[in-house]
């Protein structure tokens, strides 16, 4: 399974669906990545302070692994094209 994130509202909403794909709750998932349910939370509802290390720590207790892509380039399309 793969998933684009491109914000901090997107990476959390993964997180938290694969998170309740597993039949985990924030404080199991917390208890498996060495952090505090109170930071699972923080982190599935977006807020862009979170630490790279938790991310990371997070990915790994839920078997993820983070990787990085080119994005592809849109189509340019001149005006001329269209006519």
């Amino acid at each position: 399974m793969s998933r684009i994130a491109r914000s901090p509202d997107q990476l959390g909403a993964h997180i938290k669906n694969v998170r309740q794909q597993r039949g985990l709750s924030q404080s199991q998932l917390a208890d498996l990545a060495g952090t505090r349910q109170e930071m699972v939370s923080i982190i599935e509802r977006g807020h862009e302070g979170a630490k790279i290390s938790t991310l990371l720590d997070l990915l790994q207790a839920l078997d993820l692994d983070l990787t990085l892509a080119s994005r592809p380039k849109p189509a340019t399309t001149e005006v001329l094209d269209i006519f």
